[in-house]
């Protein structure tokens, strides 16, 4: 497997062995300090779009090892605002850094990039097509919680709720779950269902998708609970927002009676669709999840930048 040198666009450019390289990376780093690993490496992160956790998680993941970071997180500072072009940002970008890390709000702005820049490009979400490096993490966190995803020896059951035409997020986790012994369920407000495209993939793959009506049955039946938040601006009428964002949220009181094992995972930022008294049940996992940034984070860099 050859990852030096290699852009991080989309979780279908790799097969799961190389995703499970990618894991197993990420393990040994987190067992052990590698703090001068990228020493004399730069970073630059690019975000046209605002971000917490995969901006600062990546600065931190870089710092950790020794690298250092340059960027900008406000596009509007940027001579994005004078009309340059993307391509010409990254062809001036790739002189000054070793690895660039780029957020963009327009779906295949990571792919164009990656055809232009001379050094590698990871995705840290363009639009609502991909985030490779926020599956990476997922399927870390999936898998430290539950080994047979890696070992198959039990079928784990994956739920995914809210936003699955416009979630990002969902789209790259369940194409990467396609590599594995997993059976999927669905639950989305009418029109934010899971577009055909991924569907159509997952059977071609084997992967059983069936969607349900309301958030308990998925939780009565789910290993984990994939949540996303419902994001207004996707709907026209308020009302109808406010009526659906109340069905499409999880409360304590909800979980009683859940089956034991039930993790209950979230990309962040979360709105409205998880409550916080969710936070104190063994239920919840999400800020573990976006812990798991790191290690996976460093992993990527070390491996695109030839480290490891």
């Amino acid at each position: 497997m050859h990852f030096a040198g290699r852009h991080v666009i989309s979780i279908a450019d790799f097969s799961r062995a190389e995703i499970l390289r990618i894991l197993e990376v990420a393990q040994g780093i987190e067992a052990g300090q590698r703090r001068e690993l990228l020493a004399g490496r730069l970073m630059a992160t690019l975000f046209f779009e605002p971000s917490t956790r995969t901006r600062l998680s990546f600065e931190a993941a870089m710092l950790k090892l020794g690298g250092e970071v340059i960027g900008f997180s406000d596009a509007g500072s940027t001579s994005t605002k004078k009309g340059e072009s993307l391509a010409d940002t990254i062809r001036m970008v790739e002189h000054y850094a070793d690895v660039i890390v780029m957020r963009h709000p327009r779906d295949g702005a990571a792919r164009l990039a990656g055809e232009i820049s001379k050094v590698p490009v990871i995705n840290g979400g363009d639009g609502g097509n991909q985030h490779p490096s926020q599956t990476f993490l997922d399927l870390y966190t999936i898998a430290k919680l539950f080994p047979e995803l890696i070992d198959g020896r039990r079928e784990l059951t994956i739920a995914f709720a809210g936003d699955l035409r416009y979630g990002r997020t969902v789209h790259s986790l369940l194409t990467a779950l396609c590599h594995f012994r997993v059976r999927l369920l669905t639950v989305a407000p009418r029109g934010l269902e899971m577009p055909d495209q991924y569907l159509h993939h997952a059977r071609d793959a084997g992967i059983a998708v069936t969607e349900v009506g309301h958030l308990q049955d998925a939780i009565a039946q789910s290993d984990v609970l994939y949540m996303t938040r419902l994001q207004e601006e996707r709907f026209p009428d308020a009302l109808e927002f406010d009526h659906i964002k109340a069905t499409y949220r999880i409360a304590a009181a909800m979980l009683e009676g859940a089956p034991p094992q039930l993790r209950i995972l979230h990309p962040l930022p979360r709105v409205n669709e998880i409550a916080i008294d969710v936070d104190r049940t063994p239920h919840a996992h999400y800020f573990a999840q976006a812990g798991n940034g790191i290690p996976v984070r460093q992993a990527l860099l070390g491996l695109v930048l030839g480290a490891l």
